[in-house]
């Protein structure tokens, strides 16, 4: 099982440095045809897709400092594509969800991805699509329960 563990282990690192590269982000805000700050773009996508969330678990998510976090969603919010709002189960917590123009620009963006990424499945079957997708659903929901001091 090492062997198999350290290849899913280099293989996730991988796309986590693909990912996480800055040339990527600015790809994705010109393909999507946008206008947005390339240091705000993964913070857009993660509200649109977690919202409502508190800028403490954002932050967690992102890698990010608090602080730095908090700026960038007042930002988003001057431009009018999250909206603070009081915590659905503690009012003390100011949630950011993604506007219509929010979630209309992160569709453009998911329109632009599909683009660009689409091509890297042409010759799989759709089967091995479904196998991919679904096992790495089942890795990423399995590793969130493994406690950070465990």
């Amino acid at each position: 099982m090492s062997s198999r563990l350290a290849m899913l282990h280099g293989a996730v690192l991988d796309i986590v440095a693909v990912m996480n590269r800055p040339q990527r982000d600015a790809l994705m805000i010109r393909a999507a045809g946008i206008k947005l700050d390339r240091a705000l773009f993964p913070l857009l996508v993660g509200i649109e897709r977690l919202g409502p969330i508190g800028v403490v678990e954002a932050a967690d998510r992102l890698g990010r400092d608090y602080t730095t976090v908090s700026r960038q969603v007042a930002k988003l919010e001057s431009l009018g594509l999250v909206e603070r709002r009081p915590g659905a189960t503690d009012k003390r917590v100011r949630e950011a969800v993604a506007t219509a123009e929010g979630k209309a620009m992160t569709a453009r963006i998911d329109a632009a991805r599909e683009r660009i990424l689409g091509g890297l499945f042409a010759d799989w079957s759709a089967e091995d699509v479904e196998s991919l997708a679904r096992l790495t659903r089942r890795f990423a929901d399995a590793i969130r329960e493994v406690p950070d001091g465990a």
